[in-house]
């Protein structure tokens, strides 16, 4: 772990030149961060010591892959709401989640008006397959259970992570 205990302020740049060196996407590399490491002048154990850190910390939340569905093949693509009851929501949550057709899977508070305490984010290829994979989702939800619909995205909007602006100097 990399010991900055006594200066502050440059961890505070090294983790700010982290996160602008990462906010592109990792280089599709063999070693993505190897190679960032030495763009950055660190070693790669000493990157992946402060990324923990960071996610430790709460600095960062996490570091993950951002698809294009779309590119890969899988162009019907739905948000499905799920009124489930609120005492079981959570545990159904992390098992849907968990389903490899499954790319989004969170709790949000009822709404005046808006019954949906789970969002469940289904792809698939075809439309066929996407009704297919959300009646599993359903047999999941078993007995709390109480209605669902589908959103269609009408869309495609950019998705990117933190981004940092220069300080001025």
């Amino acid at each position: 772990m990399l010991d900055y205990a006594c200066r502050p302020e440059q961890q505070e740049q090294l983790q700010r030149r982290i996160v602008t060196a990462l906010q592109d996407g990792l280089p599709l590399t063999r070693h993505p961060y190897r190679e960032v490491a030495a763009d950055l002048g660190i070693d790669e154990q000493e990157l992946l010591d402060e990324l923990e850190q960071m996610l430790d910390e709460g600095i960062i939340r996490r570091i993950g892959v951002v698809p294009n569905h779309y590119a890969l093949g899988y162009s019907y693509n739905l948000m499905v709401v799920w009124d489930v009851e609120d005492s079981a929501v959570d545990s159904i949550g992390f098992t849907i989640g968990a389903l490899d057709f499954v790319s989004h899977c969170y709790r949000r508070p009822r709404l005046p008006g808006w019954i949906y305490n789970l969002f469940v984010m289904v792809h698939g290829k075809s439309q066929q397959e996407v009704e297919d994979k959300i009646e599993q989702v359903r047999l999941l939800v078993g007995s709390a259970y109480r209605s669902h619909t589908a959103l269609k995205s009408t869309k495609i909007l950019k998705k990117t992570g933190l981004r940092l602006r220069e300080r001025e100097k």
